[in-house]
């Protein structure tokens, strides 16, 4: 009986306890917070991350720094490029080896600057104007030459290949002087050869670097004048008596190039004619001809037959004046001048081809032929 009323007590208790628990006033905070509703964010002055996220993209960097001179990550790319146009074995090559090597040019032209051993603007554009000429007749216009390098205009183009240009004239430059400098002797050639293991010595085909100065026979201004006029004589027979400018190309041309055509030729702005020839075809209009005019190669009368956009159908006729056997003496008795003064010492086989050369192309490179492609000698 106590068991049962103590048991039935407990029973009682718990059940009461749980009444009271129910009523109480749920006065506690949920902690559970919920999430704010869109409409409610603006309200509340809440705003969700917009941002977009973008990836980070390295588009370049600094590899080195030599005096003035910056060198990109994106130049070892470019110089390991060029070496693969123009066919060289790269399989060897690291980025460590590139960036030495440009690392080191540039250190010669710093140093050329800093001794005053200028090259002159003349000198740069030159040789940028035979690269040029060069790389449209391989590529087949400017525009494709362009697109090939990625450039917007033909005068980023040149500005940049001058800048490539002048550092490695600079270059060259330092390195001669310093070249010139050091004295080797046969035995201390000997002696660096015999160290050499035979299975390690190269084997060397036979090669040649050529320089040259050359002087171009004057024709009188008698031979001038008998050669204006008798292109003036074919212009007033096409113009007048309408003979036909092709048969006269034929008949009177010295120029091997188009005279079994009839003297046609199809050019754009971009042909690596020379430049006063260009200037005066796009000059003219269709059915013109043109005054006689003087080149490197004599003088010219000019037809156009055709235009279409920056494209020109022409014919043309040279004629060369006639040089006479005293202007030839003349020359090869200035050449003999210069060459007994190499001989003697006087001034080096550059200097003479810089002061005394006629030919423009290569006189500022010490009469150096060079691969127009790669510029090697």
């Amino acid at each position: 009986m106590y068991k049962t009323n103590k048991f039935t007590r407990l029973l009682l208790f718990l059940f009461i306890s749980n009444i009271a628990i129910s009523q109480v006033p749920e006065e506690v905070p949920n902690t559970q917070v919920e999430p704010v509703l869109p409409e409610l964010q603006a309200d509340m002055g809440v705003k969700k991350d917009s941002t977009p996220k973008f990836k980070k993209l390295k588009l370049d960097g600094i590899a080195a720094v030599v005096g003035d001179y910056v060198i990109l990550e994106s130049d070892i790319e470019k110089t390991l490029i060029d070496l693969k146009s123009q066919g060289a074995m790269t399989a060897d090559i690291t980025r460590c080896g590139l960036l030495g090597k440009l690392m080191e040019d540039r250190l010669y032209a710093h140093q050329a600057v800093q001794d005053s051993l200028l090259v002159s603007d003349d000198e740069v554009n030159l040789t940028t104007e035979r690269q040029i000429q060069s790389f449209v007749a391989q590529m087949g216009s400017m525009e494709k030459l362009l697109k090939f390098y990625k450039k917007e205009s033909e005068a980023s183009l040149r500005e940049d290949i001058n800048k490539i240009n002048k550092l490695r004239m600079l270059s060259e430059k330092m390195q001669g002087s310093i070249v010139s400098e050091i004295e080797i002797t046969p035995e201390e050639v000997r002696q660096f050869f015999n160290k050499i293991p035979e299975n390690e010595r190269p084997v060397f085909g036979a090669e040649l670097e050529i320089s040259q100065i050359i002087k171009q026979p004057k024709a009188t201004e008698v031979e001038k004048r008998k050669v204006i006029d008798k292109l003036k004589t074919i212009k007033a027979d096409v113009e007048d008596n309408d003979a036909k400018f092709s048969v006269k190309a034929i008949l009177y041309s010295q120029d091997p190039g188009s005279k079994s055509k009839g003297g046609f030729y199809s050019i754009t702005k971009d042909t690596g004619f020379d430049k006063t020839f260009k200037d005066v075809a796009f000059s003219l209009q269709e059915g013109a001809v043109s005054e006689p005019f003087e080149t490197m190669f004599g003088f010219h009368l000019i037809y156009i037959e055709k235009i279409r956009g920056q494209e020109l159908d022409l014919r043309h006729i040279l004629i060369v004046p006639e040089i006479s056997q005293d202007a030839l003496n003349e020359a090869k008795t200035e050449l003999d001048s210069i060459r007994k003064h190499i001989l003697e010492g006087k001034y080096t086989f550059a200097e003479a081809a810089r002061n005394f050369s006629d030919e423009k192309e290569t006189k500022f490179d010490g009469g150096l032929l060079r691969n127009p492609i790669t510029y090697d000698s």
